[in-house]
């Protein structure tokens, strides 16, 4: 999965159960993050999953702690446990 502002937005339920999908069925996950310069072209139509953290745009180093927060509260909600909202 590409973290791109051109990817699709979810939100934290709608990321756990992309998730949830992806390991029901056997996949193995990847997700990349981009520099200030995005993604070649020709990648972006290579990998059909695209991620939007956000409309703005972050530095790279802040875009991988908001990453990491969003898939913490995908897990814990995969896990059934309660999230700050």
């Amino acid at each position: 999965m590409l973290l791109t502002p051109e990817g699709t937005a979810r939100d934290s339920e709608g990321l756990a159960k992309w998730l949830v999908d992806h390991a029901n069925r056997g996949d193995k996950l990847a997700f990349a993050l981009g520099s200030s310069h995005g993604f070649d072209p020709e990648l972006k139509k290579e990998v059909p999953e695209k991620l939007s953290l956000s409309p703005m745009t972050f530095p790279h180093e802040l875009s991988r702690v908001l990453f990491l927060e969003q898939l913490y509260r995908a897990f814990t909600i995969i896990r059934g446990k309660d999230y700050h909202k």
